[in-house]
């Protein structure tokens, strides 16, 4: 039976990093209950502590990181998100230079969001479903450390509103042990994240991990139970779409054995090119390929 470990958010990086001290070791396959602070390191959770100020250097803390015993560079892990429970609370901020529409709204404004029975409360008369989702995911880089605000090949703060409750996120591991760090829970978020933040929530998660040595990967990849999903940051929005469309085009031909004429027809035909969020220091896109498009006749992709 799959070994058991709690993490509290005491135990955090601001930068996902070869040097940082793991928190837990776990062996593989292992269950990791996760607590999370919010974006804002929960320094934010009423008008008052925005009339104080905050230390902006102090965002996106990820819980962790955990050691993954056996994990070396080549090798994948399988991280499947069994829960996200989030709390009674959620803050959202715009403005101030932040967002695709920073520019247009000269200060920072704030929003306090109370979730009750699976809503998060606009206002007296509307309010927004909720969607828990897992806005930060990712293991140690094998260079220079990257702050948890940016993603990239080993994951990161890609903001996919996919990494939900019953997706697996496979993570290429870049350093002995992975380091796996989580944090910026999200209540609900737009694809595009374009004012900044989603429905930012502090909040536990319950991860199943495992380790993959059949699955040769250089970027984030995911599966639910409709479809596999290749994710991409770069740059520029063009070059995540163009990567995340070359990514999944590649495991269809190399691991499905499909022409590569026919998987990009395929593709075109059945997938769909996605704007995770437009934001954050990198873009991040993916394509979505439904599994109902080849697994009668070519068979499991992942």
């Amino acid at each position: 039976m799959p070994q058991s470990h709690v993490v509290d958010k005491s135990h955090y990086v601001l930068s996902m990093s070869a040097s940082a001290r793991p928190a837990v070791r776990v062996d593989p396959p292992s269950y990791v209950q996760l607590e999370t602070a919010d974006c804002f390191g929960d320094q934010i959770r009423g008008p008052a502590d925005v009339d104080r100020g905050m230390d902006w250097e102090h965002i996106n803390p990820a819980t962790g990181p955990v050691y993954v015993a056996g994990a070396e560079p080549g090798d994948v892990l399988a991280i499947r998100v069994e829960s996200i429970d989030i709390a009674e609370q959620g803050v959202m901020c715009t403005g101030g230079g932040f967002g695709v529409l920073g520019d247009t709204i000269e200060q920072t404004k704030w929003r306090f969001l109370p979730i009750r029975d699976g809503l998060a409360l606009w206002d007296d008369q509307s309010s927004i479903p909720i969607a828990p989702m897992i806005g930060v995911i990712g293991v140690a880089p094998a260079r220079e450390a990257v702050p948890c605000e940016t993603p990239g090949p080993h994951g990161g703060n890609m903001d996919t509103r996919l990494i939900a409750e019953g997706a697996v996120v496979y993570l290429p591991v870049q350093v002995t042990g992975a380091l796996l760090a989580v944090g910026d829970l999200h209540a609900a978020m737009g694809d595009g994240e374009v004012g900044v933040t989603g429905i930012e929530v502090s909040g536990s998660v319950v991860l199943h991990v495992g380790l993959r040595r059949d699955l040769a990967l250089t970027d984030p990849l995911l599966e639910n139970a409709t479809s596999v999903t290749t994710i991409a940051s770069a740059r520029t929005l063009d070059e995540a779409a163009e990567a995340a469309t070359r990514h999944m085009a590649s495991l269809l031909h190399g691991r499905l054995g499909m022409p590569l004429h026919d998987a990009v027809m395929l593709m075109s035909a059945a997938g769909n090119l996605e704007v995770s969020q437009v934001v954050d220091p990198l873009k991040t896109a993916r394509f979505v390929m439904p599994k109902l498009a080849y697994e009668r006749s070519c068979g499991r992709l992942v």
